[in-house]
């Protein structure tokens, strides 16, 4: 699926502010611009649980829709792997944004998305397995963008040591199954596996 210069799907993975989610918009823009019948949807994980949040989400809203009028925006912090499949088709790229944050909401101790009354809470490893099933059983282009929180030193606590361990391994599971694997640094990628 190397239409537009776009993998069937890619793992796009980097520190804060690396260019991660430039990138990924950067392919959606390309997608859009290759045919008129292409569409663009971004499944966006984050859930705003205090005022710095709520303002990071205002205005990442706010720049894709200045830059990317045409990508559509699915708020979904808990049911991604369905939401994947629902919505993936041979003509709609899908962007997710982010997987960190989408564990964080499955795993993370004391940041617990609200759930609906009577709604069991998500069990994180069967919930990893649906994800890379969907990544596998999507029908159209795919880019995910996860964070690579693992290069610096071994963190305080044992809660946040877990979270980075569980989210390396997650990141390895993804980019073993994606078409394409991209480090992104100073805004700048490096193709790690698969390059255009």
């Amino acid at each position: 699926m190397a239409e537009a210069g776009i993998a069937r799907s890619e793992l796009i993975v980097g520190g804060q502010k690396s260019g991660k989610s430039g990138r990924a918009q950067d392919l959606a823009q390309a997608w859009l611009a290759a045919d008129e019948g292409h569409r663009g949807l971004l499944i966006a994980t984050a859930v705003a649980t205090d005022e710095e949040m709520r303002a990071r989400i205002t205005r990442h809203q706010a720049d894709r829709a200045r830059q990317l009028p045409q990508l559509v925006t699915i708020e979904e912090p808990l049911a991604l792997p369905e939401c994947i499949l629902r919505h993936s088709r041979a003509d709609t790229l899908v962007v997710v944004d982010c997987l960190t944050l989408w564990l964080t909401n499955l795993s993370w101790p004391g940041h617990r998305v609200q759930l609906p009354a009577g709604q069991e809470p998500p069990d994180p490893p069967r919930m990893v397995d649906a994800l890379l099933d969907a990544i596998r059983g999507a029908p159209g282009p795919l880019v995910l963008v996860s964070n690579e929180i693992g290069l610096g030193v071994i963190p305080m606590g044992r809660d946040v040591r877990q979270f980075v361990d569980t989210l390396g391994l997650l990141n390895q599971r993804v980019g073993r199954v994606c078409a394409r694997a991209t480090f992104m640094a100073a805004g700048l990628p490096l193709f790690l596996k698969n390059p255009p």
